[in-house]
Parts: C-alpha cells; sequence; structure tokens
C-alpha cells in the first residue's frame, strides 16, 4: 500500500518547510533511513530521513518551493501503484484549507473597508461643519456687475511657445534652480546657465551642479535605477517574527557598564599556553563570568510567561553565531559547571556547524540567557534584542584602546563596554546593575572565576 508523507516539524518554531535538495528522484528504490531530501527550516538545513521502505511514486514539492507543514511531500509505494487517491484526497485538503484563508481574507477586508468607509463619512461631517463654520466667519463681498457692452480684451492671434535648451538661459534672463544649486554653483563660480537642468521644467538642482562639476554632462534619465529581488528564507521570516514580537511586547531597559580588561587579557594568554593548542577567546572568558552571575543573581536567569515568571535553576546560555542567511543562538549547556577549554570547543564547533548548517533542534533550544558579541566585527558598544523565552542578553563590545586612571595618573587602558538588555516584566534596574556588577568583578579579576577545575 502506497505511504503517503508529509511535510514534518523539525523545529518547534517552524510553520512550513523548503525542498533544498531532493536526494531521491522518483522511480528510485527507498529503503528505511535513506535521506529523501535536505529541508530547509527557520533554523537549518535539516536531512530528513524515510521511514518506508519502496518506490519514491511522487514528489509533491519542487526543489526551492516552499510547503506548509502536514501538507503532502511525497509519496512511496510499489512500482505502478495507483496513488490517484492519494493525490485527490491531498488536493482536496489543499483545496479546502484555500478557500478558508480566503474567506478570513475576505472578511479581513470587509471589516477593513467598513472602518475606511466609517472613517471618510466622519471625515466629510468634518468637513462640512468647518466649511459651514468658516462662511459664517467671512464678511458679505459685494459683486460688481459689468456692462454687458464692455469690450473685452482682444485676444492674441496665436499663443507663443517657449521651448527650453538644456544650458540655455530664459527670454527673461533667469535661470530656473534649486537655492542649493544656486549657492553651490557661486561657491565653485559655475555659471549656471550653462547648466543642464533635470528638474522640472528645466530646473537646475544640486544633483546637476554636483554632475557638471565631475564632468558627467549627460541628464539624469540616462542612469537607470534597478534593484534585486530575493525570496524571504525560512530563519529571516522567524527572525523578523520573534525579534519583533521580543521588541514590541517585551518592555526594554538598558545598563551598560565599563570593564577594565588587562587582567582578563593577561589570564586569557597565560591559559592559551597552558592548554595548548586548545585556545579560549574572550567571548568565552564572557561566557563564563556569565555563568557563573547568573547562579549568584537567579532573577535574571528567568522567563516570562505571562501569569507566572520561571525562575531557571539550570544555566544555559546562548551564543549569537552570524551565518549568512541571519543568526542562529545554539546553547552551551550547564555552563556553570564547564571549564573554560569545554565552552570553548563547544562554542567554535557550535559556530562551524551553524555556518554549515548542520544544527539540530537540540542545539538550539532551552536558552536561560544570551550573549551577542559584535567585538570582533570592531562595535564598541551596541544594545540587542532580547531572545525570547530570556529575559536577558548580553550585548558585548570591542575592547578598546583607552586612556583611564589608575592611582591617580593616567595610564593605557583596555576597556570593554557590555549593555544588558533587560524585561522590565521580570528584571528591575537594581537587579541588572547587580548582575552587570558581579560579570565586572571576574573580569576584571579572573582569579574568582579561574579554578584549576574551571580551566
Amino acid at each position: 500500500m502506497a505511504e503517503k508523507i508529509n511535510m514534518p516539524h523539525l523545529s518547534d518554531t517552524m510553520t512550513e518547510g523548503v525542498v533544498a535538495v531532493w536526494h531521491k528522484k522518483v522511480g528510485d528504490t527507498v529503503k528505511s533511513g535513506d535521506i529523501l531530501a535536505d529541508i530547509e527550516t527557520d533554523k537549518a538545513t535539516m536531512e530528513f530521513e524515510s521511514y518506508y521502505d519502496g518506490v519514491l511514486l511522487y514528489q509533491a514539492v519542487a526543489e526551492g518551493q516552499a510547503a506548509p507543514l502536514d501538507s503532502l511531500l511525497a509519496i512511496i509505494g510499489k512500482k505502478g501503484e495507483d496513488i490517484s487517491g492519494i493525490l485527490n484526497e491531498a488536493k482536496a485538503g489543499a483545496t479546502a484549507v484555500k478557500e478558508e484563508k480566503e474567506v478570513k481574507k475576505e472578511e479581513k477586508g470587509e471589516k477593513e473597508e467598513k472602518g475606511e468607509k466609517e472613517v471618510k463619512e466622519e471625515t466629510e461631517v468634518k468637513e462640512e461643519k468647518k466649511g459651514a463654520a468658516i462662511s459664517a466667519q467671512q464678511p458679505e463681498q459685494k459683486v460688481e456687475a459689468h456692462s454687458a457692452t464692455a469690450a473685452p480684451k482682444p485676444a492674441p492671434a496665436f499663443a507663443p511657445m517657449r521651448m527650453a535648451t538644456a544650458g540655455a538661459a530664459p527670454a527673461n534672463g533667469r535661470v530656473k534652480a534649486s537655492p542649493l544649486a544656486k549657492r553651490l554653483a557661486e561657491e565653485r563660480g559655475i555659471d549656471i546657465s550653462r547648466v543642464r537642468g533635470t528638474g522640472d521644467d528645466g530646473r537646475v538642482t544640486k544633483q546637476d551642479i554636483e554632475s557638471y562639476i565631475s564632468g558627467g554632462m549627460a541628464p539624469a534619465a540616462a542612469q537607470v535605477e534597478s534593484f534585486t529581488e530575493v525570496p524571504v528564507s525560512q530563519m529571516r521570516k522567524t527572525i523578523a517574527k520573534r525579534l519583533a514580537e521580543s521588541k514590541f511586547s517585551a518592555p526594554h531597559f538598558y545598563l551598560t557598564i565599563a570593564v577594565d580588561m588587562d587582567n582578563a587579557m593577561a589570564a586569557r594568554e597565560a591559559i592559551n599556553k597552558a592548554i595548548e593548542p586548545d585556545k579560549v577567546s574572550y567571548n568565552d572568558l564572557v561566557l563564563k563570568a556569565c555563568a557563573m552571575a547568573l547562579r549568584q543573581h537567579p532573577k535574571v536567569n528567568s522567563s516570562w510567561l505571562g501569569d507566572r515568571i520561571r525562575y531557571n535553576e539550570h544555566v544555559h546560555i546562548g551564543v549569537a553565531v552570524a551565518v549568512e542567511e541571519g543568526l542562529l543562538v545554539p546553547v552551551v549547556r550547564f555552563a556553570d559547571t564547564k571549564p573554560l577549554r569545554i565552552i570553548g570547543a563547544e562554542v567554535r564547533e557550535f559556530a562551524k556547524r551553524a555556518k554549515d548548517k548542520k544544527l539540530q533542534p537540540q542545539d538550539w533550544e532551552g536558552n536561560t540567557f544570551t550573549i551577542s558579541n559584535l567585538g570582533m566585527f570592531g562595535i564598541d558598544e551596541f544594545t540587542a534584542i532580547i531572545n525570547p523565552p530570556d529575559a536577558c542578553i548580553l550585548a558585548v563590545g570591542a575592547i578598546m584602546d583607552t586612556p583611564v586612571v589608575k592611582n591617580g595618573a593616567v595610564v593605557p587602558g583596555h576597556i570593554m563596554k557590555v549593555t544588558l538588555s533587560c524585561d522590565h516584566r521580570v528584571v528591575d534596574g537594581a537587579t541588572g546593575a547587580a548582575f552587570l556588577q558581579t560579570v565586572r568583578a571576574s573580569l576584571e579579576n579572573p582569579v574568582l572565576m579561574l579554578g584549576a577545575a574551571s580551566i
């Protein structure tokens, strides 16, 4: 009997999937466990295995095309088997869904049209009242009657037409030009009558002057506007949806603190010499400091659930990783219990798998706190949008060479600014500030967090 395969649920936030690649063609033999296709979800591109043995009889979705969850993806059965019943059933289901969407769309359109009509009627009433008020305030005007015998002015035999030519001044000696164009031409000593005007009615604009200066005498019409449009990826759709919901539903506030990184830099250099060929990054040090601080400040390691607040007793830290399509946030689990060497290895592996689109759902689920680091791009300070379901996210800037005051003297220093974005429904200002002070204390005095077992 032929088996129907539907678009699978490969992510908790997935609403549709895109077939990136088919690994089997229609007519190929398929065994249970064989890779049928690569499915692009909102988080990654994942391999989809067959659960059935047989022959691939039908592909419902072409490569590069999207399909909703649970819609028909493929059919596997015996060679030559009749699958018309399955196709008809799938077609009927798709038609029902389409009709339901159209009904909802019509209802929405009717509501919007009704709303627009009411607004229009209200506006017309206001305009009528306003017009009546103005008429009542204006004095009566006298209208003088002209004699019917008054001779009208003779009309000219013809209406002369003036042709505007590029670079030529009008007959009255004036050149139509914007004030900015006139000023720029005067500053540069340019005879504005020699400049080709591309604005309305030959009006000379600032761009025309700049084009004249650079020697580009061709009219602006010779330039062609162009653009490229690409479909929105599943990942970008989810980023847009989740972060918009976070930004507009969670009341964000931001706390920034400066960290003296001199001791952290010395500690990192010593650690990397001790554990060669392994390496730890500054981001690994920040992650470790945050993990330990979250133990001391459980309110920061929490989630808003509408009618209750969840205080997580475990510390799972998400690390934002930039990929071509957007951003992924793999999770370092139980980060407070792991040594730096393990944290560094996990983050490097996650980054590699993220760029190769090999992350699995368990890799990005369960975060209780998130770190976003743009320091490697030279960004000295920024704010980040909270990554649901977290209550906070830490934005990490670059380590900057900065003069600092130590023992009453100005000396060279290395300062890193970090900004904590907080959900005010869960975390108050004092709570966030205390957390940042603990993080700073750990980074400025690494010995507080770097026992032998922590390395």
